[in-house]
């Protein structure tokens, strides 16, 4: 009986500290689909009527809104620390170089919030807002559906340098790039499915200028794009000024979520940098475009598992962070 009650002891002390163990690795929390299942049903059907309504008004709003998941996921992980407005210690992402006069649909954002906060107050963070608003801009664009992974609560800080530093830019090289991505667990794979965001959308004549004028900085263009496009934008994008001048970046089907990015790469058609030398820098890169260029299917099948990769960088979860009842500020 002795050994019995002994046996028993130890079993109850290995279990408690496995389930320890567990509480602390875990942080009390993990990233499920199903995480407002009781909590917030409604959740997924407000973010769709919001979003909806906001393409519907205007359709280059879905883009905007899946930018702003990969400008925030890129900058501390995907904690909503784009939202932050400066105030109270904090400076806002939202000046950094890759965002201001760029970044868009905040507005948006807070409307998905208050609704929300109507429906099921102090319970579906910003973060999260902000991967089930992507997700519907893409499906509303005609690209592909996924399980938004959520659970993930709110920063309490944003990191200004971190936007200037840490988000890929227009005229990166192909390594820069690459490595911007490899720092946050990302691939090759995912670098080329990703930037197929910019099947939709709209660029600045300052993303691509240097292209059109001065692309090594001995005052030539880039002779790798086509000729004839480059004349194109010439015409809107002067050598100065004009520098918030927008067009699509997609000039075949500039509103459709689809493939023809990478059929625009093979025919030397990219607008921006970035996307050019995914084309001509890497031969797996290369071969990645050609694969999404031949098969739509191959593209959103890789897409949604890539884009669930991105909203799964380093968020906040358990008791870390907040659920903001402002996404603009942190709770006071």
């Amino acid at each position: 009986m002795a050994s019995k009650s002994i046996n028993l002891i130890i079993s109850i002390v290995v279990l408690a500290f496995a389930t320890l163990c567990f509480s602390q690795s875990s942080n009390g929390g993990s990233l499920s689909p199903q995480f407002y299942a009781r909590s917030c049903p409604q959740a997924h059907q407000i973010v769709h009527s919001v979003v909806s309504r906001a393409v519907a008004r205007e359709p280059r709003m879905a883009a905007s809104l899946l930018r702003l998941h990969f400008h925030d996921c890129f900058v501390q992980g995907c904690d909503a620390s784009l939202l932050l407005d400066s105030g109270n210690g904090i400076v806002s992402e939202k000046g950094a170089v890759p965002n201001n006069n760029s970044a868009r649909g905040f507005d948006v954002l807070d409307q998905i919030k208050s609704a929300l906060e109507k429906a099921c107050p102090h319970t579906v963070s910003c973060a999260d807002i902000i991967a089930l608003a992507a997700r519907e801009s893409t499906v509303l664009a005609g690209g592909p559906s996924w399980d938004v992974q959520l659970g993930r609560r709110d920063s309490r800080t944003a990191s200004f340098s971190g936007a200037n530093n840490n988000i890929p830019a227009p005229n990166n090289t192909f390594q820069t790039i690459l490595s911007t991505y490899t720092r946050v667990g990302l691939d090759i794979v995912d670098l080329v499915a990703l930037s197929g965001s910019h099947t939709i959308g709209n660029s600045r004549c300052t993303s691509f200028r240097q292209r059109l004028y001065n692309q090594a900085g001995n005052g030539q263009p880039d002779f790798t794009l086509d000729q004839n496009y480059a004349a194109r934008l010439r015409t809107g994008c002067p050598r100065s000024g004009g520098d918030q001048n927008l067009f699509v970046m997609d000039f075949i089907t500039p509103a459709k979520f689809d493939n023809n990015y990478f059929k625009n790469i093979l025919s030397s058609k990219a607008m921006l940098n970035s996307d050019e030398v995914l084309g001509t820098r890497n031969k797996v890169s290369l071969g990645l475009v050609r694969k999404f260029a031949a098969s739509n299917e191959a593209f959103f099948q890789q897409y949604a598992k890539s884009i669930v990769k991105m909203g799964n960088i380093s968020p906040l979860t358990g008791s870390r962070g907040e659920i903001r009842r402002n996404c603009r500020a942190v709770n006071t």
